[in-house]
Order: structure tokens, then sequence, then C-alpha cells
């Protein structure tokens, strides 16, 4: 599986935000890295630019860094929601926020989306759905409506998935999905609407960018 391995801190400021990726805890990245420089040597004598295609371009970025995908499957995903009836930038953020590593994430069992990942390689993570339990360890696995997502009973007691959950809580779960903290388990409830996602991130952008 392609994977990028580099700074996280460098694709923030590739954006110029903080895109989350160094998880919901520790020091604030401004503290960390300068989010108005360029990366790279020359990265200070870069200057923004606000042409149109540049715009549609850092929104593609965003949103491709912020769910932690690569070109070739990121791009896969924009098809799928092209074939959606409706507004397509909209489905297309629900099916990121329905990849299993972003629910895993989203349930507290990882500070981070790249760590959820690792659980679903490492093969920690179960769903079971419509009674059927199996073991999935492929990120990009789409979770459906009333799917339960748990984890191996070794993994639970993890010093990284005790304490990930212990920041989740103290900064609240998202409304869709429904925490079972003894257990360390949780419910796929349903797709989030567009009000309860970040308003940094521009999907509409994102769409025209393809469709170029």
């Amino acid at each position: 599986m392609a994977r990028y391995i580099k700074s996280g801190c460098k694709l923030s400021r590739k954006i110029g935000l903080d895109l989350n990726l160094k998880g919901i805890i520790g020091r604030d990245i401004k503290t960390k890295c300068k989010l108005g420089v360029f990366p790279g040597q020359h990265g200070s004598k870069r200057k923004n630019t606000n042409g149109h295609y540049s715009s549609q371009l850092i929104a593609k970025q965003m949103l491709k860094f912020t769910y932690g995908m690569l070109e070739k499957q990121f791009k896969r995903f924009y098809r799928m929601s092209m074939k959606h009836k409706g507004s397509s930038g909209e489905f297309l953020l629900k099916l990121l926020e329905s990849r299993l590593d972003n629910v895993v994430y989203r349930m507290g069992f990882s500070l981070t989306r790249a760590e959820a990942r690792q659980l679903i390689s490492h093969k920690s993570v179960i769903l079971k759905r419509d009674g059927i339990i199996k073991t999935i360890n492929i990120s990009s696995f789409l979770v459906k409506k009333d799917d339960i997502i748990t984890l191996k009973e070794k993994s639970k007691n993890q010093t990284r998935v005790l304490y990930a959950l212990k920041c989740a809580e103290k900064h609240g779960f998202v409304d869709w999905v429904k925490i079972d903290l003894k257990k360390i388990s949780g419910v796929f409830l349903r797709l989030p609407e567009r009000s309860e996602l970040s308003s940094d991130l521009k999907e509409q952008m994102v769409i025209e960018f393809y469709s170029r």
C-alpha cells in the first residue's frame, strides 16, 4: 500500500493551514513550523497566488492531505462521487468520511488517520455488518450505516489506543458515531451532513479542478 511518510508539517505549510495531521494533542502546530512560509530552501521567497486554478489546486491538495490519500486513490473517489445524483462535492466528502481509517479516527481509537491506517494494516480492526464479523485490513473500505467497529482484545489494551480514547473523550466525539468506551467499540450511525464538517474544505472547487 502506497503511503506518504514524510513530514506532516510540510504538508500543512504547503496549504498554509493546520491539517490536524499531528493529532488533537501536544504542541500547537504554529510553535512547530511557520505556516505562513512555504516548505523548501526558497520557501520564504515564494508568494501566494490568487488565481482560480491555484485556488482549485490548493482545495484539492488540502482535501487529499487531510484524509491522507495519494493522487490515484483520491481521483478514484472523485469518479465515484460523479456518478452520484445530487451534489457531487458533498457526496465526495461523505465518501471520504465513510472510509474505515477515517471512521476509526472519528471513533477515537487513534490520534490521527495515519495511526488508524496502521491499526487497520496490522489487522487490529474488526467490523460487524448484518451479524457477520470480519477483520478488515483495507483502509479505504467503505463503512455503512449501523456497521459496528471494534478492536481485537489484544489491541484494546495498547497504551496508544487508551490514550487516544482519553483525548477523544476530552475533546468530544462527532454526532454520526456512537461510542461505547467500556467495550471500546462504536457504531457508524449515519453519513455526516455538510454543515457538520469543516468549512475550510472547498469540495466544489475540487470538482471544478478535475472537471476542467
